[in-house]
């Protein structure tokens, strides 16, 4: 059995973040696909978000995960990708509610404003929560549906 991809990117601020994550998500049998950055020298989001977000998009990963000092920007960024639904999430529920109500495919974490004690458990419970269907099928059939006829 294949072990499911998952790609991880952060800008400088993420990184300790991000490696904690790796060995978590390797321990769990994840295939982790490490999209950067590796140092801490100053860099922009951006760069590392589009390319672990075009790999969900072209299917390459089942998901991702991006970190940045707030996640904001790392949002923004991933949310441009076609068949992406980037969500930051700031504690254990509104990630379940990400994936169980929006069914998001890129988790985004805020490094400075998560507290490492909720990193596991957050990621977890966003790993582990299906999406719900029915009412939310519609709203998010919606989504898919503007973003094919815009792009």
């Amino acid at each position: 059995m294949m072990r499911p991809k998952i790609a991880i990117a952060c800008d400088h601020r993420g990184l300790q973040m991000k490696n904690a994550l790796i060995s978590h998500l390797q321990k769990k049998n994840f295939n982790v696909v490490d999209c950067g950055t590796n140092s801490e020298d100053s860099c922009d989001y951006p760069d590392f978000m589009f390319k672990a977000a075009e790999m969900v998009s072209k299917k390459e990963c089942l998901r991702a995960i991006g970190i940045c000092y707030t996640g904001i920007g790392s949002a923004i960024a991933a949310n441009k990708v076609l068949g992406v639904r980037a969500a930051l999430a700031q504690n254990i529920e509104q990630a379940r509610l990400s994936r169980a109500h929006n069914d998001s495919n890129m988790l985004i974490l805020g490094a400075g404003f998560l507290p490492q004690e909720l990193l596991f458990p957050l990621v977890d419970a966003w790993l582990n929560t299906s999406f719900d269907r029915g009412r939310h099928e519609i709203r998010v059939g919606k989504i898919r549906s503007y973003e094919q006829q815009h792009h």
